[in-house]
């Protein structure tokens, strides 16, 4: 965390020449920014100016996918552009990731990549969240389970896709937020005992020090051929939520559902798209 608060002082001192469109020239969308061996793509918000500190989503794909999916993509770009959140794809060796034990290279390369990000761009650091789709998901919350706390994550948004739950993580996000469907076929949904649907969240319950309680936060759709159930945890230490939306549908992203977690955690009201 204190290097990066010393990228973003270091960022801030440079004249906005500095600053400026070369970013848009070298690597935007499709052309992805090289870090060493390795690459990621950005795509900037509607209208901004070139000079607002930008909150910041770190995006990972899902599998046989590259980040130039999801700066294209309407359900995690279309939200981006539209809340003035920096949008930031990284790229898989192979296209995937390998996540399913603590401290590999893609978590570092996660690290490096919001480090190289700060050089480049105005962030506002206390608004920095991890979110993926199926095997990008679980890529996320690999991340936070490892350098939650040293990349200073307010918040992952996991879809579909989730670490083993018995994990004991060394590090945590401000706050944990994931949806998953009940029919997924593709990336089962987690059920607990007896058909426990509020499973999928349990390690962050655990590890966040949740109580039992828990709040129905009730039904609600972005369109209105879907509708999603909310499930919160509001009272964990140091003020940290954990919420669940389920809806009964496959391995998707579910539309809306990034947009509407973007709102809620800005503290706008939340609108689609």
């Amino acid at each position: 965390m204190t290097r990066l608060i010393f990228l973003l002082a270091l960022v801030w001192a440079l004249p906005a020449a500095a600053m400026g469109p070369w970013q848009r020239d070298t690597c935007h969308l499709e052309v992805p920014c090289a870090l060493g061996d390795r690459s990621y793509h950005v795509k900037e918000p509607d209208g901004w100016d070139g000079e607002t500190p930008m909150p910041v989503l770190i995006h990972f794909h899902g599998w046989q996918r590259t980040g130039a999916l999801p700066v294209q993509h309407q359900r995690i770009s279309g939200a981006t552009r539209r809340r003035g959140v920096l949008l930031i794809a990284p790229n898989g060796n192979r296209k995937t990731w390998n996540m399913w034990s603590p401290e590999t290279e893609d978590v570092q390369f996660a690290a490096d990549v919001l480090e190289d990000v700060i050089k480049r761009y105005p962030v506002d650091t206390d608004n920095i969240y991890l979110s993926g789709y199926s095997y990008g998901s679980i890529m996320a919350w690999r991340v936070a389970c490892d350098r939650g706390t040293d990349m200073n994550v307010r918040a992952l948004l996991g879809i579909s896709g989730t670490i083993d739950l018995s994990e004991d993580c060394a590090q945590s996000p401000r706050e944990a937020r994931h949806v998953h469907g009940l029919n997924d076929n593709v990336l089962d949904f987690p059920y607990g005992p007896d058909g426990d649907t509020t499973y999928p969240v349990s390690l962050w319950r655990d590890h966040l020090g949740c109580t039992d309680a828990r709040t129905d936060g009730g039904d609600w759709a972005a369109v209105e051929f879907l509708s999603l159930s909310r499930t919160e945890w509001q009272e964990c230490e140091a003020g940290i939520k954990v919420t669940l939306d389920v809806h009964p549908g496959g391995h998707f992203i579910p539309h809306g559902w990034i947009a509407r977690q973007l709102d809620e955690l800005l503290g706008r009201e939340p609108v689609y798209p």
